[in-house]
């Protein structure tokens, strides 16, 4: 059986709707089912709660943007039980490539080398930005985007991509044992690109004002430096590096990202003015 964690989220539904259309036996696990009886419940934070007892293929989708030591803690009582449990394989869906400049890395890549080290054969999914993430980091306001990008870009990737990548590894992983994928996109998403498809004007401020605004918004502590560190290493080219690694997965052509950005570019990143929230 597979079983995919962090079931109440977005990339996780995703994996497991293309599992069930493939036929495959999987079902999710969240901290609380309640919207879905069939999911299993699971509680990261508290290792007792953890059993994968009949899983061969774990899913082990990130445990949330939360301060470094708590993931960490987070994926080790997980991949710690499954060590114990019998499970043959861990799917571990990390960052980029070129994330190390963002600050969210270090969990991930403590994680990566949790896995090389421990007793379960895995595969790394190193997957890039959101191509949903980055439509909502560059929504305009006023009819300007003055998100500080600068001029470089991302090379974003559709959600629904990197879900169906998970999945057909999922479905065959002996396949895919010890190897570590760099899931971007294959073109670069700008701000000026999006102002463009919008009709709009790219104007890019600058970080200081961008900290102020994060500063006043209902954020949780950490979350002000995480999104900084996105527009900072965006600006500066650190997260233009394209890859073919989910083009040979998938068997054809990554989605529209810039599409599914503008599609996005609705709600903003600052949930105290606007009630949304985005998702890292």
């Amino acid at each position: 059986m597979i079983l995919v964690t962090g079931a109440s989220g977005h990339l996780a539904t995703a994996i497991l709707e293309h599992l069930t259309q493939a036929g495959a036996s999987a079902t999710g696990a969240t901290r609380n089912p309640v919207m879905n009886s069939h999911h299993w419940a699971l509680d990261f934070d508290v290792p007792e709660t953890i059993s994968f007892q009949g899983v061969e293929t774990l899913v082990l989708v990130s445990a949330g943007t939360e301060e470094d030591d708590v993931v960490i803690t987070r994926h080790n009582n997980a991949i710690t039980a499954a060590e114990r449990d019998g499970v043959r394989h861990i799917i571990y869906t990390s960052l980029t490539d070129a994330g190390d400049h963002l600050g969210f890395a270090l969990a991930h890549r403590w994680t990566e080398r949790r896995l090389r080290d421990g007793k379960v054969e895995w595969t790394i999914l190193r997957n890039g930005l959101y191509a949903e993430l980055i439509g909502q980091l560059l929504t305009p306001r006023n009819g300007v985007i003055s998100a500080p990008f600068g001029q470089r870009g991302v090379a974003a990737v559709a959600r629904n991509d990197l879900a169906e990548a998970a999945a057909i590894i999922a479905r065959n992983p002996e396949k895919h044992q010890g190897r570590t994928y760099n899931l971007v996109g294959d073109k670069i998403i700008t701000g000026q690109d999006l102002a463009d498809e919008l009709g709009t004007e790219y104007r890019p401020g600058n970080l200081g004002e961008l900290r102020q605004a994060l500063d006043t918004a209902a954020l949780l502590p950490f979350q002000p430096s995480m999104l900084l560190s996105i527009h900072s290493a965006a600006s500066h080219g650190f997260l233009e590096g394209t890859d073919t690694d989910i083009t040979d997965i998938l068997g054809r052509a990554p989605l529209d990202a810039l599409g599914i950005a503008v599609a996005a570019a609705g709600p903003t990143v600052l949930a105290g003015r606007t009630g949304a929230t985005v998702q890292i």
